[in-house]
């Protein structure tokens, strides 16, 4: 989570968010100051003891021991700061001897880089999760002197550089605390986030994470390619056997018709009514057809229009609110509008539901939709799903896809796709 706020008029939120801040920073503290001491004397005496061939048995202990303990420090900084470290370690052979698995991991960059990670987090992090308890705590101790613990203190009591010994100087104490109020809201989630980017900085690997990104990335593009390969089959499909066969039946009945028109004129009125016919729902499909690859609504109107257009569509009672104050590019809403027509097909065929919400808007740089249904619950983005084919498709513009649908409902469905709108 973030510690920002956005909110003008969220003083419940700020005085929440340095809430939070003051007692993980306590948490963090606590655990950081121990935790890196401990790991980092046990990584030294242990590693000295290698040469004389005690450390090659200890050793793999106490990295495992190191690394369990910068995991559990990977995940705080995803969970209370939003702050995503990649876990980067080479892989050992299960059947390692003590030797092979102590150098092993001797050789592993990301060692050295738990190893110069550990001084830093007892000393620069225990300090800034310190701070991140402290200042929200300080101005508090101050109106606590200034309401009267003064007075059972025989010499009084120094609050910064305030003597408070009567009640004069306790207005005093009082109106410093106000003052140190205000950049302890400020400062304090700050202190807390700069915990975790310090950590972040200090554990993780730029290689790994662009690895991870061309990785990533070549999996998205080859998904793009078999949808775009799978969606030209579809349509090919579609030509051959629904509008063409249509068309070339309706020219033999022509044919036919030009035979009979002399010998037999009601035989052909009744096949040039046949023909009419066939030509109607040749149209009709084309124009399903080409709904399909891209719908004239979403082309002329956007992607709130064509949402509203789908949700009228449907047998169930459907409430849409839209946010957009402008249009991202055509290739993202063609995205968003198929993925949102996916989830709303799922919802009618499998939830049981009756009644759904789509919210669609923009923030923070980002095309964000919800689908909730008040069905059965129990869906899953699993392979062979169609919830696995909208990541895919999200996947391409650097999408993600949220489901919350725990059993007997309801179940919520969030998109985001990273974008602007013109």
């Amino acid at each position: 989570m973030s510690f920002e706020t956005t909110s003008d008029g969220g003083g419940g939120m700020r005085v929440r968010d340095v809430g939070l801040a003051a007692v993980r920073g306590l948490a963090l503290a606590l655990i950081c100051l121990p935790g890196a001491v401990l790991c980092f004397v046990l990584t030294l005496v242990s590693v000295a003891l290698v040469p004389i061939g005690v450390g090659i048995v200890t050793t793999p202990w106490v990295l495992t021991g190191v690394r369990y303990f910068a995991d559990r420090r990977r995940l705080l900084a995803a969970e209370w700061g939003g702050v995503r470290i990649p876990r980067a370690y080479r892989p050992l052979p299960a059947d390692a001897n003590p030797w092979a698995r102590t150098f092993g991991m001797l050789r592993d960059p990301a060692t050295w880089r738990d190893f110069r990670w550990l001084p830093a987090d007892m000393t620069a992090g225990f300090v800034l999760a310190l701070l991140a308890f402290a200042l929200p705590l300080y101005p508090l101790e101050g109106f606590v002197i200034a309401a009267g613990l003064w007075r059972v203190l025989p010499d009084g009591y120094w609050y910064g550089f305030v003597h408070v010994t009567d009640q004069t100087s306790a207005y005093y104490a009082a109106a410093l605390a106000v003052v140190l109020l205000v950049p302890a809201l400020w400062l304090a989630p700050r202190a807390l986030h700069a915990h975790f980017r310090l950590t972040a900085v200090l554990l993780g690997d730029g290689d790994v994470e662009l690895a991870e990104r061309v990785r990533v990335l070549t999996e998205t593009r080859r998904d793009a390619v078999d949808t775009s390969a799978a969606e030209l089959r579809r349509i090919e499909r579609d030509l051959h056997d629904g509008a063409q066969a249509r068309l070339v039946a309706m020219g033999m009945d022509l044919g036919t018709i030009e035979a009979l028109l002399e010998k037999d004129p009601a035989k052909a009125r009744e096949l040039l009514a046949q023909a009419r016919q066939s030509s109607g729902e040749a149209l009709t499909e084309l124009r399903e057809l080409v709904r399909g690859i891209h719908p004239p609504v979403l082309a002329e109107r956007g992607l709130g229009d064509a949402v509203r257009a789908l949700a009228l569509r449907l047998p169930l009672r459907v409430e849409t609110e839209v946010d957009l104050p402008g249009r991202a590019e055509a290739p993202v809403e063609a995205a968003a509008y198929f993925a949102v027509s996916e989830l709303l097909t799922n919802a009618v065929k499998h939830s049981g539901a009756d009644r759904i919400w789509v919210d669609v808007h923009h923030a923070d740089g980002r095309l964000r939709v919800s689908v909730t249904d008040n069905g059965k619950g129990g869906a899953a983005a699993g392979a062979g799903t169609g919830l696995a084919g909208v990541e895919r498709r999200l996947g391409t513009f650097d999408g993600v896809l949220a489901v919350s649908s725990p059993a007997g409902g309801p179940t919520m469905v969030t998109m985001e796709i990273p974008c602007a709108l013109s």
